[in-house]
């Protein structure tokens, strides 16, 4: 494990928002091991378009993260949110974050004493602060197709495919956090790699322990309960297949936990019920009262279908039988997961899932994670680091020692001439 660096992170999402997402997993393990992390909230890619529903509500959640402007986490992570300007398709607008941000992220770093730090971005609006912050090594981490996300920003796709270019340029390394992205990726191919997501297993294999105590808001729903946890948004869970499943299978009981977004349409089903987010800690408890978890996501959404949900492996950590939506990622895991093909297949397999009996299915299903934990995840990134900061220590003194071999040649000549 890397230790002793300092890295500066511009996340892709805001620490606390969110159930935690890869960044904050790896960031959270080298905090641990004994290097100084700040993490900076999504600076985002631009507000949505004035008609979209949830512009006010993101607006006031961002002006709450302004107001905090920087935390602290118990490993000792800087958690800042810096005020930037909220369009980045304008080249003023991105000129003034560039400075906003320049200074305001350099001078907590400077106070914490980050020196030559690690740069990771996860989002392609950070993609002008490489070369802000005499990094030693530039990492550009790929989670989604960004382009292709024009639900939550109105910002020109072709801008954001620009800056999006622009990191993986000027990066020294680069992750793909979906096989999709990755497979379809042409530019800085030799260093590139896929990051696949991760599991916090031991956490998660609490529910099938059998002594965790069920939640009080799940035990008072009626079996069965098709469980999931995550963003809820319009565009991106499949409400076509929920309201077909309210048709066909009516005493199936969806439970859904997690940030509910405006324009969800499902919400007066009898048998859907939403429980807002509960603390990463407590999820298994929750977990521990699903018959079967689901990811119904709709794939005929463009960026939808790059996806790479961490909570697929969580769900199966659990050993409880899991039904998705057919996503490329997790084509290589369908010995232990029920991929649908269609809204009715999805039918069919929960059905199937429901009724399962065999034990040793669960433990098949929780052996095909066990091994990929986030501590494991942040060891092979860890490598990665060395070896990229020892190539580019090994150019720098290639790099400087060829003006004294050109000074020696030189003299060796007018030796000769002599």
């Amino acid at each position: 494990m890397i230790r002793d660096r300092s890295i500066i992170c511009f996340g892709g999402e805001d620490w606390f928002y969110h159930h935690p997402h890869s960044k904050n997993h790896l960031m959270r393990r080298f905090a641990r091991a004994g290097n100084r992390v700040l993490f900076v909230n999504s600076i985002s890619m631009g507000l949505p378009a004035i008609t979209h529903k949830d512009l006010l509500p993101r607006i006031k959640r961002k002006l709450r993260s302004y107001l905090r402007f920087m935390r602290e986490t118990e490993e000792g992570i800087a958690v800042v949110s810096p005020l930037t300007v909220p369009f980045f398709g304008n080249a003023l607008a991105r000129s003034i974050n560039r400075f906003l941000l320049r200074t305001q992220v350099g001078f907590i770093a400077r106070r914490r004493r980050l020196r030559t730090p690690i740069l990771w971005i996860a989002i392609p609006t950070a993609a002008e602060m490489i070369g802000c912050f005499d990094e030693s090594l530039v990492i550009y981490q790929v989670s989604d197709k960004y382009e292709a996300n024009t639900m939550d920003h109105a910002t020109d796709p072709a801008k954001i495919r620009r800056l999006h270019e622009l990191a993986i340029d000027r990066a020294d390394i680069v992750f793909y956090s979906g096989r999709k992205l990755f497979d379809e990726a042409e530019r800085g191919r030799e260093k590139s790699y896929l990051l696949e997501q991760a599991v916090d297993f031991d956490h998660f294999a609490q529910v099938t322990s059998g002594r965790l105590e069920i939640a009080p808001e799940i035990e008072r729903i009626q079996r069965p309960r098709l469980g999931y946890f995550g963003a809820i948004d319009p565009w991106l869970i499949d409400q076509e297949l929920i309201r077909l499943a309210a048709r066909l299978r009516p005493h199936w009981q969806w439970v859904f936990i997690g940030n509910r977004a405006r324009g969800v349409e499902i919400e007066a089903l009898p048998n859907v019920h939403f429980i807002p987010p509960v603390p990463y800690e407590a999820l298994p408890r929750y977990a521990a009262g699903f018959d079967v978890c689901v990811l119904p996501w709709d794939i005929e959404n463009v960026w939808t279908s790059y996806g790479s949900a961490i909570k697929v492996r969580e769900y199966l950590a659990t050993g409880l039988p899991v039904v998705i939506s057919p996503l490329p990622e997790y084509e290589p895991m369908a010995d232990v997961l029920r991929i649908a093909r269609s809204r009715e297949h999805f039918i069919e397999l929960v059905d199937e899932a429901l009724a399962e009996r065999d034990p040793e299915a669960k433990l098949a299903r929780q052996r095909a994670v066990a091994s990929g934990t986030w501590d494991a995840r942040a060891e092979w990134v860890s490598a990665l680091i060395e070896d990229a900061l020892a190539g580019k220590r090994e150019a720098s003194r290639r790099v400087a020692l060829r003006p004294n071999a050109t000074l020696e040649s030189d003299s060796t000549v007018r030796d000769r001439a002599r």
